[in-house]
């Protein structure tokens, strides 16, 4: 299964150790998508936006792989699946169930997925554009 990252599971070593059969296949972007951080987590999220995008990280993982996602992620609580089709192939990400206002992410957070967009060679200015409110 394709599965997208675009916060703190983009840091590759994170990555591997919550799922062993992980493999990270290339950068991509999702379009008419913009990146913020919400909730109490203070993590990253996706919401709707005409002509903006998404940098992050393309994955192959097992099915196993999901079910460990699922509980990283608090499945279907805090995240549900959103499914896009990309050159033709579906892939999974997950959105926050609640769309609550913009939460300045931890520093300690901020750091792991900023080593998450040197590990996929995403452009930081994404990423800086999310913390401007």
């Amino acid at each position: 299964m394709l599965y997208f990252a675009y916060g703190s599971n983009l840091h590759h070593i994170q990555m591997k150790g919550r799922c062993k059969d992980s493999v990270f296949l290339k950068k991509i972007d999702l379009e008419d998508f913009r990146l913020t951080f919400r909730s109490k987590y203070r993590a990253a999220d996706i919401e709707p936006k005409k002509n903006s995008i998404v940098p992050g990280g393309l994955f192959e993982i097992s099915k196993s792989d999901e079910k460990k996602l699922d509980i990283y992620e608090d499945f279907p609580i805090l995240y549900k699946k959103y499914y896009f089709l990309h050159e033709g192939d579906k892939v999974m990400t997950y959105t926050m169930t609640k769309k609550t206002p913009f939460r300045f992410p931890t520093e300690r957070y901020l750091n792991v997925v900023k080593r998450g967009y040197k590990d996929c060679k995403l452009d930081l200015k994404y990423l800086e554009k999310a913390l401007i409110i």
